[in-house]
């Protein structure tokens, strides 16, 4: 793991000292390949579940969403050169943009792998300063209200999570913050005590998972970042927030009474998230800022399905995995979208069908897999979470889901129909057109769509392993 740190870092900080944009391209390469090796290396040496430098242990949780990370950052790097060429940025600043995503990259792998309380929030906090630098890249205005109103709001919710976790310290054991030996001694602890701490813990790293209460700062850091680097926060940091509650889900699992309460918690949230969702969808008039609300409002069902348990939490784990490749691919052809238009106004650009039927095409179908239409593997997430929200006759609930989620599909629908086949009224660039993007974003749908169709069987078992259903 310390040769892994050393050498990624290494590389992340390399562009910052060659003076070319193509030496930049190799070395962000070379990044890439060093997180596929490192995942290769966990399987070729039977790593998984083994503890390295003993506050990092390999466990299924975090391969997997290791391997999801490395993904879209492929994506990401492939999309990032062609955007910033378009932008006509600096050399300095091109240069400057690689190494933080690459360094957010590693923040975000290393909360993936962390296997204790502490160093998960310290993590977490260098993601906040990785991502806001990618939040100002663009040097606005607006990007840089953004990155303070970031870099604020985070640090808020970092240090109410510090709060909860200080509550927490009171029932470890010899100082010990390992996540498995305060599964040993947490129903010891005090009711109050451990509710509080859930509490502060769930709605610090809310700004990270982008549910309620802090969600905006991730509706606005999308909207601020170049587009290939909101795929990657509106997914990948979006996870290391969720792997990061849920491992503090999975703590509180033998709490009893304390833990029933908990998932009380989780379900206002996850409803709260979804009407904020649902209500923001149909208002926003940026496409950006609209796909951030999606994210709000599929993490506020990960959030129900979480706070319902047994299969719902189950088909929650695989949401997140899913919700990766759709969200990220939709990203993408976004942006590609702005470079033809110079635009994300919804009520301004159309026509997209006939400028760049691939990429419209791509949307739309992409459209459908996030609305949940067979055979989206949301479609079965989210049938599942309904099938145990019957099970526990929890009818105001599916009632309220159901409303919502109709909401939701018209705000969407209506949108993807507007800007592939409604009249134009901005500037074109159509030299801007891009195909072979809109065909690469294209295969993450693809993943998707295959997910809904088959789940492979060491999938199935992973996820099972972590929730401990196998």
């Amino acid at each position: 793991m310390l040769t892994y740190i050393i050498i990624s870092v290494l590389l992340a900080v390399a562009p910052l000292i060659v003076r070319s944009e193509r030496s930049t391209n190799i070395i962000a390469a070379t990044f890439f390949m060093v997180q596929v090796a490192a995942i290769a290396a966990i399987f070729h040496f039977d790593l998984i579940d083994s503890t390295l430098l003993s506050i990092f242990t390999a466990d299924t949780t975090a391969v997997v969403f290791h391997i999801l990370m490395t993904c879209v950052l492929g994506f990401a790097l492939l999309h990032s050169s062609s955007y910033l060429k378009a932008e006509g940025i600096s050399r300095r600043s091109y240069k400057a943009y690689y190494t933080i995503l690459m360094l957010l990259a590693i923040a975000v792998t290393l909360v993936y792998y962390s296997n204790n309380l502490a160093m998960t929030w310290v993590f977490l906090e260098a993601t906040t300063i990785c991502s806001a630098g990618i939040i100002y890249h663009r040097e606005f205005r607006q990007s840089l209200e953004a990155t303070w109103k970031y870099i604020f709001v985070c640090s808020t919710g970092i240090a109410m999570a510090y709060l909860g976790i200080l509550l927490l310290s009171t029932v470890a054991t010899e100082g010990s913050l390992a996540y498995s030996d305060l599964s040993n001694v947490i129903a010891e602890g005090n009711p109050l005590y451990l509710k509080v701490a859930f509490l502060f813990i769930v709605v610090g790293y809310s700004c990270k998972m982008e549910i309620f209460p802090l969600y905006t700062v991730g509706v606005d850091a999308n909207y601020a970042a170049p587009a290939p680097a909101s795929a990657f926060i509106s997914t990948a940091l979006v996870n290391a927030g969720f792997v990061s509650i849920l491992r503090i889900y999975m703590l509180y699992s033998s709490t009893g009474e304390v833990f029933e309460w908990a998932r009380h918690v989780l379900i206002l949230i996850g409803v709260l998230s979804l009407a904020v969702g649902a209500m923001f969808l149909r208002r926003t008039n940026n496409y950006k800022r609209f796909l951030s609300y999606s994210t709000v409002e599929n993490m506020g069902i990960v959030a129900i399905g979480m706070g319902i348990g047994g299969l719902a939490l189950w088909a929650a784990v695989f949401h997140v995995i899913c919700h990766t490749f759709v969200k990220s691919s939709m990203f993408f052809q976004v942006g590609i979208v702005r470079h033809i238009y110079d635009s994300y106004s919804i009520n301004r650009i159309g026509n997209y069908m006939n400028i760049n039927h691939i990429g419209a095409i791509g949307i739309i179908i992409g459209t459908l897999v996030l609305l949940a239409f067979p055979p989206s593997p949301l479609f079965i997430t989210e049938i599942m979470i309904f099938s145990e929200i019957i099970a526990v006759e929890s009818w105001w609930l599916l009632v309220l889901m159901l409303l919502l989620m109709c909401m939701v599909l018209y705000a969407i629908w209506s949108r993807t129909l507007r800007l592939s086949y409604h009249s134009n009224q901005d500037e074109l660039h159509l030299s801007a057109v891009n195909r072979r993007l809109s065909y690469s974003a294209a295969v993450l749908l693809l993943v998707a769509i295959a997910l809904g169709l088959w789940q492979p069987e060491f999938l199935t078992d992973a996820i099972d392993n972590i929730v401990n259903l196998g």
